[in-house]
């Protein structure tokens, strides 16, 4: 893998790992310094950091990444057109949501207990804080689509094939979501992410695509009501709630 590409990969955990230490600082800072009540600080310093860990992992990445030189064989390859890119990666949300409909399906016929816990404590978060969008849909699948589509599909992708490097990337995908029952599902969106990144040759196609399902999964949570949302199939409200 190139060098840079490690570099990016530790950057990213760290950014994830850093909580450990910048939530309990927020906690204690806003609980002691400005008598913040204990419950809403807990619900404040998780959001704070997670915007503000999410912004400065993208711009450490950015930064690493702003001289690599192309080292997988999807980088060399010549690129789709921009405006039919774009085309693809506004099309391409229509896939991904039907490939987690198929997935979710699947995974209720075989026993998996359809939803996301992640996804709920993100929505949790979200009604709470509503910054919490900027880091859900539009910073975290920026910063997801190049470290597991870029740099990690990229780099398997270049000693295996397709089916390979999107299953092997979309197992790292969900261990990173700690929620490896779901691997069907993330299955589903990294064959879907990966194949739109092979398909144009640009890594702001599956971003674009992220983010409008991230989006759109949040829009739905908060626009349905909760009483209709009770008579819903379990099944379906899985997808409705998504994976982010």
């Amino acid at each position: 893998m190139n060098k840079k590409y490690i570099y990016v990969v530790i950057a990213f955990l760290a950014m994830h790992l850093s909580a450990f230490i910048g939530v309990p600082l927020l906690f204690f800072l806003g609980v002691l310094a400005f008598e913040v009540p204990q419950d809403t600080m807990m619900i404040w310093s998780t959001s704070i950091w997670t915007v503000l860990s999410f912004i400065l992992g993208l711009v450490v990445i950015l930064l690493i990444l702003r001289k690599a030189e192309p080292s997988t064989k999807v980088e060399r390859a010549t690129p789709l057109p921009l405006s039919l890119s774009i085309l693809w990666g506004i099309g391409g949300v229509f896939i991904a949501l039907f490939a987690q409909v198929a997935a979710v399906g699947i995974e209720y016929l075989i026993g998996i207990d359809p939803g996301s816990e992640n996804t709920q404590q993100i929505m949790e978060m979200i009604e709470k804080m509503p910054i919490v969008i900027i880091a859900s849909s539009l910073i975290g699948p920026i910063l997801e689509e190049i470290v597991f589509r870029k740099v990690i599909f990229g780099s398997l992708y270049n000693r295996f094939p397709f089916w390979a490097a999107a299953l092997i990337s979309s197992l790292a995908f969900s261990i990173a979501h700690i929620e490896p029952t779901h691997l069907i599902l993330y299955a589903a969106m990294g064959f879907t992410f990966s194949f739109l990144y092979v398909k144009t040759k640009r890594i702001i196609v599956p971003i674009i695509s992220h983010m409008l399902m991230n989006t759109f999964v949040t829009i739905n949570t908060f626009l349905l009501d909760p009483e209709d949302l009770n008579k819903v199939p379990e099944q379906v409200q899985a997808w409705i709630g998504g994976i982010f």
